[in-house]
């Protein structure tokens, strides 16, 4: 077949499943979008901003497990994909960003709408090309979903110059294998080191011996589909479990074994089970500074088993004691297999009795809106079942507190760059990727304003997206640390009333709610879960709300402000 560049990478999204692309038109990806014109078997949702259109992909690809794709073209709207790239690359979600470039002959001239896209985001992918020959050009693109789907995924970058989107070469298609690949093509030796065997083995004579195990689980199990894999685990070895931020859902969060999130706002119970366990197990997690905050002082009584599918991140943060580099569903099975198993012990009822010591009893006077009691009561009529996405700051950390994530890809968040404005352009992926689940995205005022324009996106496909704006007229997370830290020295983070949100959504055409109280919240949550089009619902809370527990910056993991 002879075809266009720009109909080879059409043609490529087809070998490889593709359906549906996030993007936004320019000049340098037009011999792209005309292509795409003629593709009615692929979808393509127009954001309103290039970032929300990479937003979209991420939580797309978070939602569905398959491979996020954004078009967008050269200069700025290739550098508006930067944030939602770095986004993706640290929770390791699998992209592949397109973008069109100024022709082959003006490269390096300062051309109009030229930039070195490849240059901007060499360290926020895993990989990037710029396609300089356009036989080439199918074999990029099947090498850039591969890598971006392989071992520890993340998102790959495809710049391709106008004048070979519009070069004709030989196009030969192929069956490709669309599978998650758990081995690493950038690592394949770690992966058949016989030390991994003996490693595994050690591990699993360190789980029979130990008396006080703990499992602190991340993101990685949810990658992997490793769920049932780490319920089989757990329960064998009578262990207790705690997630990181990424975490969540990876183990059922109404199990009485789980014990919520560790770290910074992790529960008391976690944090105490960490400081004195004598095994710590982590599996598909990298020991984050929001988990581990002071190293020397984290996890002293315990040896440390490590399972990651990146070498890179084994000893990296924390010192082990026991690495093993692999695929963690295939470590958990071969694990379940080895160890014996194990009777609840005074360790578990240890663990229970701080559970009901520890038990959060706060609650909101009559008369005032409990974030916490939003979040509940969202949890309850949802029954668990919906996916919630999340802006970041204080509504994230309540959502990751109070709402009970028992299923896998169901918590969409930006945990390591910690994200403002990534919620809502996820939830609209989300939502255009699991059609059969409500999409609820919780919000703060500040965070909702960075990318609100995401919602002329919501208008334009009709989503049924639940936005809540947890509006505090404040950046709240800034305010808290503003007013334990900085002796209440509120310095420009107060927003004021400035902005009426629900004017804000009647001016997309989209229906709009606020709430002041928490009588009002039943009723309106009930109103907006039923409806079958986009709702917004204004939360009026106090601005000093605060998130808690909280470990302060620096200090160990059981020293604990609430």
């Amino acid at each position: 077949m002879k075809l266009k560049g720009a109909q080879v990478v059409i043609e490529c999204l087809r070998e490889q499943g593709v359906n549906v692309v996030f993007g936004f038109p320019g000049g340098a990806i037009l011999p792209v979008y005309d292509a795409l014109y003629d593709a009615k078997d692929i979808t393509h949702i127009l954001t309103a901003h290039e970032q929300g259109a990479t937003h979209a992909a991420d939580g797309y690809a978070r939602a569905t497990g398959k491979v996020g794709v954004v078009f967008a073209t050269s200069g700025p709207g290739a550098t508006n994909t930067v944030t939602g790239i770095a986004t993706a690359y640290m929770d390791s979600v699998p992209l592949v960003v397109f973008t069109g470039q100024v022709a082959s002959s003006l490269l390096g001239k300062d051309s109009f709408q030229e930039v070195d896209i490849s240059g901007i985001t060499a360290p926020i992918t895993k990989h990037n090309y710029i396609v300089k020959d356009a036989q080439r050009l199918p074999d990029i693109i099947r090498q850039a979903f591969k890598i971006a789907r392989s071992g520890r995924p993340g998102p790959v970058l495809v710049d391709i110059p106008r004048d070979i989107q519009n070069t004709v070469i030989d196009y030969q298609p192929v069956q490709v294998d669309t599978s998650y690949v758990n081995e690493d093509i950038f690592h394949p030796q770690f992966y058949r080191n016989e030390q991994i065997e003996i490693n595994i083995q050690k591990a699993a004579e360190a789980i029979n011996k130990c008396e006080r195990p703990v499992i602190y689980a991340g993101g990685g199990v949810n990658i992997s589909g490793a769920n049932h894999e780490l319920l089989r685990f757990a329960e064998k070895i009578k262990a207790p479990v705690t997630c990181s931020l990424m975490g969540l859902g990876a183990f059922p969060g109404t199990h009485p074994y789980f014990m919520g999130m560790v770290g910074m706002h992790g529960t008391r119970v976690s944090n105490y089970a960490v400081s004195s366990c004598d095994l710590l197990i982590a599996v598909g997690a990298r020991f984050s500074d929001r988990v581990i905050s002071r190293a020397d002082k984290f996890a002293t009584n315990a040896k440390i088993i490590h399972i990651d599918i990146d070498p890179a991140e084994l000893g990296k943060n924390i010192d082990i004691h026991i690495p093993i580099c692999g695929d963690v569903k295939k470590i958990l099975q071969k694990l379940i297999d080895l160890v014996e198993e194990k009777q609840p012990n005074s360790w578990n009822k240890q663990i229970d009795d701080w559970k009901k010591e520890y038990a959060s009893k706060r609650t909101a006077p009559k008369g005032k809106l409990s974030p916490r009691f939003i979040i509940e009561k969202l949890y309850a009529l949802t029954a668990g079942k919906a996916i919630i996405t999340t802006e970041v700051g204080q509504n994230q950390m309540w959502t990751a507190q109070f709402y009970k994530f028992d299923e896998p890809k169901t918590f969409i968040s930006s945990g390591g760059l910690g994200t403002m404005g990534f919620g809502l352009g996820a939830a609209i992926g989300a939502c255009i990727g699991r059609p059969d689940r409500k999409v609820i995205n919780v919000a703060g005022d500040g965070s909702f304003m960075m990318n609100s324009i995401e919602l002329a996106t919501v208008s334009r496909y009709k989503l049924p997206i639940v936005q809540l704006v947890l509006n505090n007229q404040a950046l709240g997370m800034v305010r808290q640390w503003q007013n334990l830290f900085y002796n209440k020295r509120f310095s420009y983070s107060t927003l004021g009333p400035d902005v009426d949100f629900v004017k804000l959504a009647n001016a997309y055409g989209i229906k709009g709610f606020r709430i002041t109280s928490n009588e009002e919240v039943e009723d309106t949550l009930k109103k907006a879960l039923e409806m079958e089009q986009p709702v917004l619902i204004e939360c009026m809370i106090h601005p000093d709300e605060m998130v808690y527990p909280m470990v302060p910056p620096g200090a160990p993991i059981d020293e604990i402000i609430d």
